[in-house]
């Protein structure tokens, strides 16, 4: 899984992988963050591009990751 989401009564969080959360942590300032997830007020329009952004990088994580892994058991 590379991303999930949830609705609250009064945000959306985007739940993403700690270790690529970790890589935009810089652009996550303006944002409420807990553990593994980036809380989205609901009054606010969605980040497409940024979300999009950090999907991406999150397939590229566990394609690399796929790949060490298939090389191992050669």
């Amino acid at each position: 899984m590379l991303v999930w989401f949830a609705a609250f009564k009064n945000h959306y969080s985007v739940f993403i992988r700690p270790n690529v959360l970790q890589v935009f942590m810089d652009e996550l300032k303006p944002f409420e963050l807990a553990k593994s997830a980036i809380k989205l007020p609901l009054d606010k329009p969605v980040p497409f591009h940024f979300v999009t952004k950090i999907v991406k990088f999150g397939a590229k994580v566990n394609l690399k990751n796929a790949q060490l892994r298939a090389k191992g058991k050669k």
